[in-house]
């Protein structure tokens, strides 16, 4: 086990949690560090987001906006901003994709719960947060040429790439105003179960919000319904996109805007998980880029996409696609 950061029972004192057993939790893909704290029978969270790798005032600011406008995201009871340190509530154990991996009857329940917190957020005027504008979309695009193509000693038409990505992305933009607070990493590893009793059904809290921006609504249910980290059948994701369209006013082109942010949102996150493997000596993210592969493969199908499609196409062997991107290690 790594050592304990530096700081941390000084800060805890400080709070109030004098004498607090310390247990490590593993990370993510991030230089944040979690830890659960007790003190008797309270306990908490002890987020370590350590300047300047990291910095700890998004969380807190999307967090502060969220708890305002009733979502339930984990309560703030200290901060040292300029050590990266942040001591919040602890919503417990049951990550909503380890509890359906033992609980799967509670499948229907728990997205459709996770469903109704979008729905609700989407009522909201967008919050105080940047826009999820071209720049941003196609910057994270170009994180699988970047990153991916290289790992697969693939030379690419980086020049049409980009063109066809702005091709299919500019008629959304104008679509996504005036926007919504996009979470963007609002999947079944970053929803906790806080009631599991009840089948699935009851409360979920959110985890992980930092990054928020202003963007379209579907980009939050591609990234529940088409999740790099959890299988999620093609009935259940037509299932939940027809609840929540019963339920919104999302316009004729919903259903091409889902396609094409599934497809952005794919690309991006292949990308993510080579530089993962690359630069950052994470090769565990490598095994979850076939799942991620399948679901950008439907994307492309949908006619919104056919620039990039066919940007595929010519580019990305097919043999190379067939295999769900290739093993790269």
């Amino acid at each position: 086990m790594s050592a304990l950061p530096d700081g941390l029972f000084a800060f805890l004192d400080s709070a109030g949690w004098l004498g607090a057993a310390v247990d490590p939790i593993p990370g993510d893909a991030s230089f944040r560090r979690y830890f659960r704290i007790r003190v008797g029978q309270r306990k908490a969270m002890l987020m370590h987001a350590p300047p300047p790798e990291e910095d700890p005032q998004p969380f807190l600011h999307v967090a502060h906006w969220l708890h305002h406008h009733g979502l339930h995201v984990p309560r703030i009871y200290a901060t040292d901003t300029a050590a990266g340190w942040v001591l919040l509530e602890d919503f417990g154990d049951d990550r909503m994709r380890d509890w359906l991996d033992l609980n799967p009857q509670g499948e229907t329940g728990s997205y459709r719960t996770a469903i109704d917190a979008l729905v609700a957020l989407h009522t909201l005027a967008p919050g105080p947060f940047p826009p999820y504008d071209m720049a941003v979309y196609t910057r994270e695009v170009g994180l699988f040429t970047e990153w991916y193509c290289p790992a697969m000693t693939l030379e690419v038409d980086q020049g049409g790439f980009f063109g066809a990505w702005e091709d299919v992305l500019a008629p959304l933009l104008g679509r996504q105003q005036p926007g919504v607070t996009v979470l963007r990493d609002y999947h079944a590893e970053n929803i906790m179960l806080l009631a599991p009793q009840n089948g699935g059904t009851g409360p979920q809290g959110i985890i992980d919000f930092q990054d928020a921006l202003v963007g379209h609504p579907a980009y939050d249910l591609v990234s529940l319904l088409q999740d790099a980290r959890r299988d999620v059948s093609p009935q259940l994701e037509r299932q939940m996109l027809a609840e929540y369209l019963a339920k919104t006013d999302a316009g004729p082109d919903f259903a091409a805007d889902y396609a094409c942010l599934g497809a952005q949102r794919n690309t991006k996150i292949v990308g993510i998980f080579a530089r993962l493997w690359k630069r950052d000596f994470k090769p565990r993210y490598l095994s979850l880029i076939p799942r991620v592969w399948q679901s950008l493969e439907r994307d492309l199908e949908h006619p919104a996409l056919a620039p990039v499609a066919a940007w595929f196409d010519g580019n990305i062997p097919r043999q190379l696609r067939e295999s769900f991107g290739g093993k790269i290690a």
